[in-house]
């Protein structure tokens, strides 16, 4: 009888994994060093909880006289409390792309490039913290309304609406923001861009005075502005009740608009990765 020289050969081993920890293990990595940059960084979070107040005031107090008698019912703090809901949202991902700027300045981006962690993973993680930063703002504009005499019309229900309502607003603005960091590598270039493109949108939107009261071409602009889907939904859910029709409309947009910066946003990271490989 004739046995192997390689006894190891007649084991059974298991098949072999594929490297890293699956998308749900990058993701909850990414998650949480994302979160923990954060904590580590007051500055932001007060920034985050003060800025609702802030533009509630301001925009009141510049708005208010002007555009009184052109919002329904007269009541401007109540027709500007889902813009600036929406608002926030939308600052809160023009600033999403510095941390990737950060991580490349500091040499941590390129060694997650060359790591075996999903791409999809890498952004989505970085994107769900980015989000969390929206949520107390949304509920500190949520009491400011109660208080000054706009409450949620939809009650608690409508408190989830709206927070779904910026959520996926932002996640389209998050990407872009990432896509310009990605791509340039620079702090200033990225928040240069993303303010040269978020407040024109702003304004040309109906976020500050009904569409009525625009010019005849920035009607047009408002009408296809992503900034216009999110503050009318915003608006229907906490001022007027449950009108699926604006708020389906709504959310059918932002979310194409989310798929598609998404799988941009995917792509450059894979494209920076192939890149950083050679």
């Amino acid at each position: 009888m004739t046995t192997s020289s390689h006894p190891e050969d007649e084991l059974d081993y298991p098949p072999e994994k594929p490297p890293g920890n699956g998308f749900f293990g990058d993701f909850w990595t990414n998650f949480l060093r994302w979160n923990l940059k954060k904590v580590r960084e007051p500055f932001v979070l007060v920034f985050a909880l003060v800025q609702p107040l802030i533009f509630l005031v301001l925009f009141s107090q510049v708005f208010g006289q002007l555009a009184a008698d052109a919002v329904p019912g007269g009541d401007y703090v109540a027709y500007l409390v889902p813009a600036i809901v929406i608002q926030v949202a939308l600052i809160t991902a023009a600033g999403s792309g510095t941390g990737f700027v950060q991580d490349i300045e500091s040499g941590m981006f390129e060694k997650t490039l060359v790591s075996p962690m999903s791409r999809a993973a890498v952004f989505s993680g970085k994107v769900l913290s980015d989000l969390l930063l929206i949520v107390v703002p949304t509920l500190i504009m949520v009491v400011l309304g109660h208080v000054a005499g706009a409450p949620v019309t939809t009650g608690v229900l409508g408190i989830f609406g709206l927070l779904a309502v910026a959520v996926v607003f932002s996640v389209w603005f998050m990407a872009f923001s990432n896509i310009l960091a990605v791509v340039t590598g620079s702090t200033r270039v990225t928040g240069i861009v993303t303010n040269l493109v978020q407040f024109p949108l702003l304004f040309a939107s109906t976020a500050f005075v009904p569409v009525d009261a625009l010019p005849g071409w920035l009607q047009t602009v408002s009408s296809v502005n992503p900034i216009t889907y999110g503050v009318d939904a915003a608006r229907v859910i906490m001022l007027s009740g449950w009108d699926w029709g604006i708020i389906f409309q709504s959310l059918v947009v932002l979310g194409m608009l989310d798929l598609l910066f998404g799988m941009l946003a995917v792509y450059f990271l894979n494209r920076a990765a192939s890149a950083t490989v050679r």
